[in-house]
């Protein structure tokens, strides 16, 4: 095993070294959380950029083995926002000067779904004066829906791939035309050629998946040359066929551990890119976000969904802030970000560094 300050000194970042640091014990840790920390500050400052999240409709046409909302799973009660509700939620957000919002949804692609997505954007533009950045993250679509999308007022896309390997991502979801792993790889690359800030991002921790798989996921972003990252710790739900394997996966200890490391790790690797601290950290534990804010993250996401919904746009077990509205989560985020020691950019986007030097590199 290599040290991990000879590592960070020689920034040669293969699948060896990589798997060296996430094997790293909590004192050799240290080097790399705290070096992830300068990096951070150094090319993006203190500050946390916000999201607000509209959570649109857990109707879903995807089937996988991990998620709550699955096709499959007849025990939660299916809702699609009102454009009255979605109004209101958009009219908070930029009242409260988060800068930017999200809209996610579950994978739908007909026309009534995309039509519907384009109206909210248009009406994003409308009620903000333009003021908002705004991010999708609605799955696999064709080319034409996402230029579509984007032609509305779309700045960012948000398409997880959940794990990079193959033979994994074939655990996580079935084998078959509407998962297949080829065409998400495809669907990411076409987001970067339409012109969005393009992100990707996997579970950690996820069952039967190995130290290697994680090194191949952070080698699969930095070679994609993504702009940001959505990734988090696999939390099961008990309403999914990968719940039976639940004793399998890493524990919870160890998906702390490496979610906090993978995050610092991708900071170090790509200095300038947007990457989030999930919810799904604080489902783990306690003050997780805040740990992700301090291992290099630099975006949250309030929930300005109306509370009635919450509980049921379940994507996992115990997700946090399902009792709240959408008041509740911006207190909750101001003061976790203080904690954190940084300081909220209110009225800005928050747009990629990477994306502007990636787009003025295509232009030369």
């Amino acid at each position: 095993m290599i040290a991990v300050e000879n590592i960070l000194r020689e920034r040669l970042f293969d699948k060896e070294r990589i798997v060296d640091l996430l094997n790293a014990d909590a004192n050799e840790s240290k080097f790399i959380f705290n070096e992830a920390a300068r990096i951070r500050e150094k090319y993006l400052g203190k500050k946390v950029h916000l999201r607000g999240l509209i959570e649109l409709t857990n109707k879903c046409s995807k089937n996988c083995f991990y998620c709550g909302i699955a096709s499959s799973n007849k025990k939660i009660n299916r809702y699609c926002l009102g454009m009255d509700e979605v109004e209101r939620a958009i009219k908070f957000t930029d009242d409260n000067k988060y800068g930017s919002i999200v809209i996610q949804s579950g994978e739908l692609q007909s026309e009534e779904f995309v039509s519907y997505v384009e109206k909210i954007l248009h009406k994003i533009v409308e009620i903000s004066w333009g003021r908002l950045g705004v991010t999708l993250s609605c799955g696999e679509q064709s080319e034409d829906t996402y230029r579509r999308w984007r032609e509305a007022g779309a700045h960012r896309y948000l398409l997880r791939i959940e794990s990079s390997d193959e033979n994994h991502y074939y655990k996580l979801h079935p084998k078959n035309a509407k998962h297949n792993f080829q065409n998400r790889i495809n669907a990411i690359k076409t987001l970067k050629e339409t012109g969005y800030q393009t992100g990707t991002g996997v579970m950690i921790g996820s069952p039967f998946q190995t130290i290697e798989n994680l090194a191949d996921d952070l080698i699969f972003m930095r070679d994609l040359d993504i702009d940001m990252c959505g990734m988090g710790p696999y939390i099961g739900h008990e309403d999914t066929p990968l719940f039976q394997h639940k004793n399998i996966c890493f524990s919870k200890e160890d998906r702390l551990r490496l979610s906090l490391k993978m995050i610092a790790i991708l900071r170090i690797m790509m200095k300038d890119i947007n990457i989030a601290s999930t919810t799904a950290m604080q489902t783990l534990v306690n003050g997780g976000r805040e740990l992700a804010l301090k291992a290099g993250a630099n975006i949250l996401m309030p929930n300005t969904t109306p509370g009635i919904y919450r509980n049921q746009y379940a994507l996992y077990n115990n997700k946090p802030g399902i009792d709240e509205e959408a008041d509740d989560s911006k207190y909750s985020i101001e003061g976790l970000i203080e904690r954190a020691g940084h300081e909220v950019a209110y009225s800005e986007k928050g747009n990629s560094k990477h994306y502007h030097k990636r787009m003025v590199s295509c232009a030369l």
